[in-house]
């Protein structure tokens, strides 16, 4: 007689389903959408948190990384979220835009810019109202693309998702100012946080969106997904920034579903969290659409950030760049894994993939694995990586210039970000996002001045 087999949990995996069994009840929706949720934690719970056994982690394993599973945040008072969010940092401050404000994953309307956008063709609504909906549409807000449906962390997400913004840019709406989604995680005690928000880009609209992930606490757990759903000839950037606090651990998951003849850069700049993975899941639905995801990753101690993408060409005559820089320092640990993946009959597709790694100490480690799958035969794809030191020859120029060589590094570091931040074609959001790069080299410089 064979004994049946025990699977062994980690704390943090009997922690999760624990929490998942009081909090299953107190979810926004109705009984379609507890089968969701259901469905999604069913996932987890067969394969566990993700390890370096699993392909698509071998360089992240966040079974490691995670001890235990912290308490569920809870949605703030009006007064609290003013008060976090005065407080909050603002990395684009100078920049004249209009707010969505979400506190702990949860939409704070009274201080966002809800009613303005309403004159400029955008609809805004919470997700937790739309899940207790009618059940088809309300089902369709947690569905996931094939593409990200079997993440475990879209699953978790999608398990435990109890708010989010819903916004619709309605058919040739051009909004005047960029719209900003502010995620502050409040940083009194250690919380999970799940948002999950779906934009909706209507056909022919021109719209521009900035997305910032802030605060936190010690061993604060980070969980937002944000779906991008773009018309046809629509155009849209987006920014992103993540600068949560060094001991949190952060998982941001972009969905893109890009229309026919639509326009699309994608920026995401990580710079904070201790334990980071941006995952970007671009799929081309519609023929003649060219797409540029952008990523910059600046890292020091003994921080992680794991870039991740997907792109799926399962259209013809579609255009895909995708340029990664990453800048490592002290004993960082920096990961790019990039996949083109190009189905028979997208035929004429053009796609370009590199990610470039600047080490600046010895013991900083860069792991990069580019592949392509092509199942046409009339395609221009490639990758590549590259990571190495600063060139000495352009350092050695700098230097007999009479530049201290800590100013001479910082000038060859920020030219090397810049090239990335630039390609999103905006200069004031380039600009304030460049103040970010900055503020890290700067404290970089007063270290190795110090030392």
């Amino acid at each position: 007689m064979t004994a049946p087999t025990k699977t062994l949990r980690t704390p943090a995996e009997a922690a999760l389903i624990e929490r998942f069994a009081k909090a299953r009840k107190d979810l926004p929706g109705a009984e379609p959408i507890a089968r969701l949720r259901e469905q999604a934690f069913a996932t987890f719970e067969q394969h566990g948190l993700p390890h370096r056994r699993v392909e698509a982690w071998k360089y992240s394993d966040l079974r490691n990384r995670l001890k235990t599973a912290q308490p569920l945040a809870t949605r703030p008072t009006l007064d609290a979220a003013a008060a976090v969010l005065a407080e909050a940092e603002d990395a684009f401050a100078v920049l004249d835009r209009y707010r969505l404000v979400l506190i702990d994953g949860f939409p704070v309307f009274e201080l966002s810019d809800r009613d303005a956008l309403l004159g400029e063709g955008v609809a805004v609504a919470s997700l937790a109202e739309l899940l207790t909906g009618e059940s088809g549409r309300a089902a369709d807000l947690l569905a996931v693309p094939e593409l990200a449906r079997d993440d475990i962390a879209v699953a978790l997400n999608t398990a435990f998702a109890g708010d989010g913004v819903v916004v619709l840019v309605r058919d040739g709406a051009r909004p005047s100012k960029p719209i900003e989604i502010v995620n502050i995680v409040t940083g009194a005690a250690p919380f999970a946080v799940y948002a999950r928000n779906r934009i909706v880009i209507g056909d022919g609209a021109e719209v521009t969106f900035l997305e910032s992930v802030i605060g936190g606490a010690e061993n604060a757990e980070i969980n937002i997904y944000n779906e991008y759903r773009i018309g046809a000839r629509a155009r849209l950037s987006v920014a992103r920034l993540q600068a949560t606090e060094a001991g949190a651990t952060q998982i941001a998951t972009n969905v893109l579903r890009i229309g026919a003849e639509s326009e699309l850069k994608h920026l995401s700049v990580e710079a904070g969290a201790g334990f980071s993975r941006n995952q970007t899941f671009a799929g081309f639905v519609g023929e003649h659409a060219c797409a540029d995801i952008l990523g910059v990753s600046m890292l020091d101690d003994r921080r992680h950030v794991d870039q991740t993408l997907v792109v799926d060409h399962a259209v013809s005559h579609c255009d895909g760049t995708e340029l990664f820089k990453t800048v490592l320092d002290d004993r960082a640990h920096g990961v790019f894994q990039g996949q083109i993946v190009v189905r028979p009959g997208a035929q004429k597709t053009n796609s370009k993939m590199m990610s470039q790694a600047l080490l600046l100490s010895e013991e900083a480690e860069m792991d990069a694995k580019p592949e392509l799958e092509i199942f046409a035969d009339d395609v221009v794809c490639g990758h590549g990586a590259t990571s190495g030191q600063i060139d000495r020859t352009m350092l050695f120029y700098l230097m007999a210039r009479g530049i201290p060589r800590v100013q001479a590094e910082r000038l060859l570091v920020d030219a090397f970000l810049a090239e990335a931040i630039d390609a999103l074609g905006d200069a004031a959001i380039a600009d304030a996002l460049k103040t970010t790069v900055s503020a890290w080299l700067t404290a970089r410089d007063r270290r190795e001045t110090r030392s």
